[in-house]
């Protein structure tokens, strides 16, 4: 049976992630990234649901300035915080009945190749737990905490953990009772792009812009509605 998914697009920053303010809310060309994130995940016949989860202090800014959109869209707006396991507890109360796996996204990465979404939701066939990850292409220093250099690592040993991640509705439901998320040893890796960027301060959004750029463009079925055509 071919999956079937419910999207949770989270406004807080994933643990060992929390850079500089809120990256959910830099603008691109006008536009915040949070916006550019759920876009990622309409207009796709195997996505049933997206929920996008903000944090209680910004529940009304949110309302006032998404909801109608997200309303009209499909898109269930859901309040949880403060931190990014609280938030997926949050969304993991009201996924549908059909969907077989969740997919997490931080909505601070607005640019997700369309083939890695793609290539992460199709290792959902294969495992319970998948995660995009990108090559790190140069060495690391390990600091103790007064900043002096320790150890000098190669880059071959690590990789940087992205978003969107997927999971069974057994794990999630495992996430949810338990409030960690899976040990690292269950996480099976699908290799992501390097233009898959956090961003965390408003300074980014030029960067951001230009990574979006470079993206090559996706090959989606036409639009149901115009909303989906206007694309936020």
């Amino acid at each position: 049976m071919a999956s079937a998914f419910s999207v949770l697009v989270l406004t807080a920053a994933p643990p060992g992630q929390c850079g500089e303010g809120n990256g959910a809310y830099v603008k691109i060309d006008g536009r915040e990234s949070l916006l550019r994130a759920v876009e990622l995940f309409l207009n796709r016949d195997n996505i049933k649901q997206i929920q996008f989860v903000v944090l209680p202090e910004a529940a009304e800014d949110a309302k006032r300035k998404y909801g109608a959109n997200l309303a009209f869209s499909g898109v269930k707006l859901v309040v949880g915080g403060p931190k990014w396991i609280d938030q997926i507890i949050a969304g993991s109360k009201s996924i549908e009945t059909e969907a077989t796996h969740v997919v997490v996204h931080d909505a601070a990465r607005p640019a997700v190749p369309y083939g890695d979404l793609d290539a992460l939701m199709s290792a959902s066939e294969k495992y319970d737990a998948a995660v995009l990850a990108a090559p790190i292409r140069s060495s690391l220093l390990e600091l103790d905490e007064g900043g002096n250099v320790v150890a000098a690592h190669p880059p071959q040993r690590f990789m940087q953990l992205q978003t969107p991640q997927v999971y069974s509705r057994k794990v999630i439901d495992e996430i949810a009772a338990s409030g960690t998320e899976p040990h690292p040893s269950r996480l099976s890796i699908v290799k992501g792009s390097p233009l898959n960027v956090r961003l965390g301060a408003p300074g980014e959004s030029g960067f951001a812009r230009a990574m979006i750029a470079m993206l090559p463009k996706p090959k989606l079925r036409a639009a149901s509605s115009p909303f989906e055509e206007a694309q936020w």
